[in-house]
């Protein structure tokens, strides 16, 4: 009785574990859930306000926003190539690890350029501007060469699979064309002729026997050839002769 009421008591407080390892696990996965729909929505909003004021400020405001928009559409572009490719090709996790030591270098670049924005000393950030160009220039560059060497090497084995695929289908569609039986010559087999019969003559050549009259004897005898007796003319009749009036006696 009392190791009934352990088990059940075990599997009680492992049921407990259980559920609240999960119900651990889920807050977590919402937590990420709503975290990444914040950041994409917060991304969304101020890549709006960058597009405004690179199309509607002029000066060093303007060429900041542009700078900044340029700089965060090339990584993204990039970093979603990447990933979508390393999820096929595992060739791609270098490429992904030069990609996160180029993103620090993108992030700090984007921090100083959204610093600038708010210095309210226009001189000193227009002086500033050179570099920046060139830095910003030199990141987009690098994030591009990632992103198009990945495009290139998905494309050319998509390329390699269809040739491939191609020359199976026309092996396919050859070798359901031969539908004729060949023999070793490579022609077609005549169709088989029906056995002849065993007389040697075909079956349609042989003459129907004659009919026997009622007054032609039969000869039973087995293997003996059988006579041809001519009809007798005297029972013969014919369709124009009239039919014969019986006698009468007195």
């Amino acid at each position: 009785m009392e190791a009934a009421i352990m088990i059940l008591a075990l599997l009680f407080f492992a049921f407990v574990a259980l559920g609240v390892y999960v119900g651990v696990k889920a807050v977590k996965a919402a937590k990420r859930g709503v975290e990444r729909t914040v950041n994409q929505a917060r991304r969304t909003v101020e890549d709006t306000a960058l597009r405004a004021k690179s199309y509607g400020q002029t000066g060093v405001t303007g060429e900041l926003a542009q700078l900044r928009l340029k700089l965060r559409t090339s990584m993204r572009a990039t970093q979603e190539a990447l990933n979508a490719g390393a999820a096929e090709d595992a060739s791609l996790s270098e490429s992904l690890a030069l990609f996160r030591r180029l993103s620090a270098h993108g992030h700090e670049l984007d921090e100083e350029l959204r610093r600038l924005e708010r210095e309210p000393d226009r001189a000193t950030v227009g002086s500033l501007m050179p570099g920046l160009r060139e830095r910003t220039e030199r990141i987009t560059r690098s994030a591009e060469s990632l992103r198009w060497a990945a495009r290139d090497r998905a494309q050319k084995f998509a390329e390699d699979d269809l040739d491939a695929l191609s020359s199976q289908i026309d092996m396919e569609a050859g070798a359901l064309r031969h539908w004729a039986a060949t023999d070793g010559s490579g022609t077609a087999e005549p169709a088989a002729w029906p056995e002849a019969p065993e007389s040697g003559r075909p079956a349609a050549a042989r003459p129907e026997p004659a009919a026997r009259t009622r007054s032609e004897p039969e000869d039973e005898t087995p293997g003996r050839p059988q006579a041809i007796t001519a009809p007798d003319p005297r029972q013969t009749t014919y369709p124009w002769q009239k039919t014969a009036r019986p006698e009468t006696t007195n």
